[in-house]
């Protein structure tokens, strides 16, 4: 029989296996950078760049933060209603883990935060949650299909294929009650709750979905925009390949394969995209676009502890 003590550390060991291992991965990554870069070298990218602009980068990726909050506030009107700073601090704490927990095991905490501090149902709150990826992952790639149109030779064909899937969402809008109905009849009865929750969790309405589509769309293109500069100021050659950068490291981000902190996947995801969108595939150039990628991702994981302090005095709600 196990005495009280183990007992206990096991216990604390299974609570918490998964900060463990995100600081494990996270305190590797930094040695593997040391070892083979150097911080030293690392930093000075950011010195020569200059105060200035890795500030400014800052604050317009913070405040994307704030517009995706207004998204969600939107999205659950009456359970927010006057509550925007408490919203906001769940929100960042699930960024937080979003971004430091591996495989996307961050995004279980939405729900369970949504339902902690408003009350909403757990499956209203991850459909909602799900219809809030599928924007986000089909704003990425809508802006990935820019660049490969504009470099394709058959250009009409291109952009109304790009067309057509830029109005996929409006379609599956407008069919939603079709698409809920032929579920309902084909799911068993005990799954007919579930099914009724996930209407629930969709856009109450045409005007409520075309905003958070905008919201999305402007929320991306912000946040893309902002970081394709930041690599350009890095020295990541062409434009075009300084905009790949960008959106291969944020699909790496919304993507099911993610390690703890967007450890090597984030910056392997800007190095991709990068060399998509036409980087030199030179050994010197990977070298430099492998430093400027990390310092993007070092930017993208300060940028959310920043906005994470912001939400930290917005505590929840006292209750009477």
């Amino acid at each position: 029989m196990k005495s009280p003590v183990v007992a206990s550390r096991q216990s604390w060991f299974a609570r918490n296996r998964m900060a463990l291992l995100t600081v494990a991965i996270v305190g590797a990554y930094a040695a593997f950078i040391e070892w083979f870069w150097g911080w030293s070298s690392i930093l000075a990218q950011w010195a020569a760049v200059g105060a200035l602009p890795i500030m400014t980068a800052l604050i317009l990726l913070t405040g994307t933060y704030f517009l995706r909050t207004w998204r969600i506030y939107d999205y659950f009107p009456q359970e927010t209603a006057g509550r925007f700073q408490a919203l906001f601090r769940v929100t960042q704490v699930h960024n937080l883990l979003n971004i430091m927990l591996p495989f996307r095991a961050g995004e279980t905490s939405f729900p369970l935060l949504m339902r902690t501090e408003f009350g909403i149902p757990l499956t209203r709150g991850t459909s909602a949650l799900l219809v809030m990826r599928l924007l986000d992952l089909h704003a990425l790639l809508a802006a990935a299909g820019i660049g490969f149109a504009i470099a394709s030779t058959h250009k009409l064909i291109v952009w109304l294929l790009w067309i057509a899937f830029l109005l996929l969402p409006v379609g599956a809008f407008a069919a939603r009650k079709s698409l809920v109905r032929l579920a309902a009849r084909l799911l068993p009865s005990k799954l007919q709750q579930f099914v009724a929750e996930i209407e629930n969790g969709l856009p109450a309405n045409a005007p409520a979905f075309a905003r958070a589509w905008a919201m999305t769309v402007i929320n991306w293109l912000v946040k893309v925009l902002v970081l394709a500069w930041a690599l350009r100021l890095m020295g990541v050659l062409p434009m075009a390949a300084s905009f790949g950068g960008a959106l291969g490291g944020e699909l790496s981000s919304v993507l099911p394969v993610h390690a703890p902190g967007g450890v090597g996947t984030y910056p392997a995801g800007i190095t991709a995209g990068a060399v998509a969108f036409g980087s030199s595939g030179e050994a010197t150039a990977i070298a430099a676009l492998a430093q400027a990628s990390i310092n993007a991702h070092l930017l993208i994981v300060v940028s959310a502890l920043t906005g994470t302090a912001i939400s930290l005095p917005f505590g929840r709600r006292r209750k009477v």
